[in-house]
């Protein structure tokens, strides 16, 4: 196990040299420049030279991203062009409110889906089982752009229940409607797989030894087949949970969430370098973290696995 875990973290920054080299290619030499876009489409071909050259980004590519990553070794991502602030304080705050919108919207989607697969498993092929799954399917396959705005018509201001955008904290009204939204997915995502994963178990001989045992139904159906039937579900579970620090793009542009995602979308509109590459490298350093500890936790829920 110690050898799989160096084995990855020695792979990291290689993975890391390679992301931010392409990402760094791409923003160099695709289409926009961070400077007319702040100077304006008119601007004076002088004030925008000078703007290059405030920024450095007249230099040649090797010198600029030879210079951005020796800054990123000792921890400074930069200075936003748009903001004129350090990336880092940027991405702090942001990703705090993302976190907490993706833990809400996490736990309300596995709160609901797991209970939902193991009831639909049970009654399998009966009206409780079509209902169930007809249901999920339905709701994951409305996109954000569509059941967004049917749920802030309803709720919002329809009925005035909810406020309709805004950000208030993990604890406000603010966040349910987007947290609901964000949630429809994850739970579609762990019903089914609980269901199937249910499925595959109950037809077992353990689970059918529990029952010859007189067991009950509670401990059967929660102590021995729903426990061996979540292994599966803990990869979706742990890449749910890398995602915490990403934000969502489109939910939070159209709630106006102060969130990583929103601040995505103005830094993809702005050619912000700075911050596109700092999203990008927490990005990918999340997932592969994600990726070993899912690898990692494997061995210890369930002891028959093994890394050569």
């Amino acid at each position: 196990m110690i050898r799989i875990i160096v084995r990855r973290l020695l792979w990291l920054p290689v993975l890391l040299l390679i992301i931010s080299m392409i990402t760094w290619a791409l923003g160099l030499y695709g289409p926009g420049d961070p400077c007319i876009v702040r100077l304006g489409l008119r601007s004076d071909p002088e004030a925008v030279a000078r703007c290059r050259q405030d920024l450095g980004l007249d230099r040649p590519f090797h010198e600029q991203y030879a210079d951005y990553v020796w800054k990123v070794l000792h921890g400074d991502f930069g200075t936003s062009f748009k903001y004129n602030r350090p990336v880092a304080d940027l991405l702090v705050s942001r990703m705090m409110v993302s976190a907490q919108l993706n833990l809400v919207a996490m736990i309300l989607g596995i709160a609901v889906g797991v209970p939902l697969g193991v009831l639909a498993a049970l009654r399998r092929n009966t009206w409780v089982d079509q209902l169930i799954v007809t249901g999920t399917v339905a709701g994951i396959s409305f996109p954000t752009f569509v059941l967004a705005p049917l749920l802030l018509w309803v709720f919002a201001f329809r009925y005035r229940l909810l406020p309709p955008a805004g950000w208030g904290g993990m604890f406000s009204k603010s966040i349910i409607l987007p947290a609901v939204i964000l949630a429809t997915g994850i739970v579609a995502v762990f019903m089914r797989q609980t269901r199937a994963n249910m499925l595959q178990v109950i037809g077992q001989d353990y689970v059918r030894t529990a029952w010859a045992k007189g067991l009950t139904p509670r401990m059967v159906i929660y102590g021995h087949a729903l426990r061996n039937a979540l292994i599966p579900l803990f990869t979706i579970f742990g890449l749910l949970a890398a995602g915490l620090l990403s934000g969502t793009f489109i939910l939070e542009t159209f709630f106006g969430i102060p969130g990583i995602g929103l601040l995505g979308v103005q830094s993809f509109f702005d050619r912000d370098y700075p911050v596109i590459m700092a999203l990008t490298l927490i990005g990918a350093v999340t997932y592969v973290l994600a990726t070993l500890l899912i690898d990692v936790g494997y061995m210890f829920i369930d002891p028959r696995i093994r890394y050569d």
